[in-house]
């Protein structure tokens, strides 16, 4: 079977906070051929580990990186990259796949009301720009 897991499967597998569900999410994932991770889910997973179980952001990527690493995981590794290093250096995961995206997809400015957001966009040498 080739699956796309929702963000509270993953969750579970990375948390253990109910037993049961990490069992069924683990046995699905391991059985399956392929396990499709989007980029919104990555991003809903990075948010709801920082934010709601307050894990530190290196532990996150580390986390990121051993799901990358299975053999079965198909994901968008560039971009996956990209938010990772983002995260590592403290910023946003999604904000830098959001830049990256836009980017493959033809924009060439980042955009944001987030001036965080825009100071790691444009350390990361890439043009970005602060609306205010």
């Amino acid at each position: 079977m080739k699956i796309t897991p929702d963000t509270n499967v993953l969750v579970r597998i990375l948390t253990r906070d109910d037993e049961q569900q990490r069992g069924l999410a683990e046995a699905e994932v391991a059985g399956a051929e392929i396990v499709a991770l989007t980029l919104p889910t990555l991003c809903e997973l990075v948010w709801v580990l920082s934010r709601l179980y307050r894990i530190a952001l290196p532990d996150i990527a580390t986390a990121m990186r051993g799901l990358a690493a299975s053999d079965n995981v198909h994901l968008d590794g560039p971009a996956v990259d990209v938010g990772l290093a983002a995260l590592e250096a403290g910023g946003d995961f999604a904000d830098a796949v959001i830049a990256y995206e836009g980017r493959r997809l033809g924009g060439n400015v980042f955009v944001s009301f987030d001036r965080k957001a825009v100071r790691l966009v444009a350390a990361s040498g890439e043009a970005a720009r602060l609306l205010a």
